[in-house]
């Protein structure tokens, strides 16, 4: 962890707090597919002293002086950006992904108008059209969904729905989907309904970078991304405009850039656009593409194991850094919740979910979503996966006479109850202290 020497001696409750959560990122098993751990060259990026400046409006286009240096780092970290993705337009400056997916809209479509995007509950974004979101508040959203029986966006219907309902803006992206995105033929639908094909790749950028996941580049319009996830850089986004969007319009880039600024943001924040343009940088480097495929390897060794648990996985398996497992066998409807805390209590971090055809709610969630872009960045090897699967099998049989109360008004008792059990659980702590050791022998920064 980097050191935090003067915030304890300035700030000792801050800094206790920080130092509680290295010590849970180091000890236990990060497996929520959208965490990874950054270098400490983005780290040094993120804590410069480039969080003093402001910096609105874009490279030799401020409306502050003393800009003269943010400038080349921006230019850079755009740059950086075109040559990895093989893009032709970049804006570095989205606080994070919902804002650049949010100036998607605002550079391509006027509210109201018919937008397309997966069903959150299948494993869609909030902002690819999800009722609650500005974007299904102030457009006509119309969302697709994924087959029930193998968890694989079901084009009959996206068909049917792009057909009838002719839309302006089409997302192909998720946030639970464990096969490889369909740009190409998504692309296809697009086209021929003159529509826009906006590729959300925040889940894969890095594995497109590796080699180990197709790229839109050739496909779609617009490509947006965090930097978090996969490709191991600092919480930011991007938005990408490729040679076909262009070619559709001309002036689409600069669409992009009005969106962002002054339409939906006010200065950049100039130390995470020096940390993208690190990441970027450390992306670039050959290593890079063994770890991307690293992270597939490693995906596909543990749904591997997982299924010799019999554990009921979504799509039986993955082609990415993710796995989506349907926990109904264990605890019925609602199981997700049990998984995510019991989980936790032992050491190992992953993410309630929803499942195709969720028979429950989003906040009690039938499924849980687990990767390996973390673990893989630790180290870790296929042969690792099995001990990992062992744990998990491990956890849950322990806890899976639980099952939801249909009853609402009861389920609070029963949660604080369930609480209560779990942390006497003994089994729980005993994995809890065989994970410690096991991932005292992987040091965060190792690589």
């Amino acid at each position: 962890m980097k050191n935090i020497n003067k915030l304890i001696k300035e700030d000792k409750e801050i800094a206790f707090w920080i130092q509680k959560e290295a010590k849970r990122q180091k000890e236990g098993l990060e497996m929520i597919p959208s965490e990874n751990y950054v270098s400490e060259t983005v780290l040094e990026a993120m804590g410069s002293i480039l969080t003093n400046k402001y910096s609105e409006g874009y490279p030799k286009k401020r409306y502050y002086g003393g800009n003269e240096f943010i400038d080349e780092i921006e230019l850079i970290a755009q740059e950086r950006a075109k040559n990895l993705f093989n893009v032709e337009h970049v804006n570095v400056q989205p606080y994070s992904g919902s804002p650049a997916n949010l100036a998607v809209y605002l550079a391509t479509c006027q509210p109201g108008d018919t937008v397309m995007g997966l069903d959150l509950t299948h494993g869609g974004h909030l902002t690819h059209g999800w009722k609650v979101s500005a974007t299904g508040i102030f457009y006509h959203s119309v969302l697709y969904h994924v087959s029930q029986d193998n968890g694989k966006i079901n084009f009959d219907e996206l068909e049917k729905l792009v057909s009838q309902n002719k839309p302006k803006l089409i997302w192909v992206g998720a946030t639970a989907y464990v096969y490889e995105f369909p740009f190409k033929e998504l692309a296809a639908i697009a086209d021929n309904v003159g529509a826009y094909l906006a590729a959300d790749i925040a889940h894969v950028a890095g594995l497109v970078v590796a080699g180990a996941h197709i790229s839109p580049a050739k496909f779609a319009h617009i490509i947006t991304t965090t930097i978090h996830k996969t490709l191991r850089g600092p919480r930011g986004a991007m938005i990408m405009v490729t040679k076909k969007g262009i070619e559709k319009d001309p002036q689409l880039g600069d669409k992009i850039d009005k969106a962002i600024f002054p339409g939906l943001q006010g200065g950049p924040h100039d130390h995470t656009t020096a940390a993208i343009a690190v990441a970027l940088k450390e992306a670039a480097k050959p290593s890079f593409k063994k770890y991307g495929k690293q992270i597939v390897k490693n995906a596909k060794a543990l749904a591997k194991e997982l299924i010799k648990y019999n554990f009921k996985l979504v799509g039986n398996g993955t082609q990415n850094h993710m796995i989506l497992v349907d926990l109904t066998p264990f605890f019925g409807p609602g199981g997700g919740y049990f998984a995510q805390y019991a989980l936790d209590e032992a050491g190992i971090t992953l993410n309630k979910n929803t499942i195709p055809g969720e028979p429950s709610s989003p906040f009690y969630p039938s499924g849980v979503r687990l990767g390996t872009p973390a673990l893989t960045t630790r180290g870790l090897k296929e042969k690792d996966m099995a001990k990992i699967a062992k744990w998990i099998f491990e956890v849950l049989n322990s806890v899976k006479n639980y099952h939801l109360p249909d009853k609402k008004e009861e389920r609070k008792k029963y949660m604080d109850d369930f609480k209560k059990e779990v942390h006497k659980n003994v089994k729980l702590k005993k994995i809890r202290q065989e994970i410690k050791k096991f991932t005292s022998k992987f040091p965060i920064f190792a690589w």
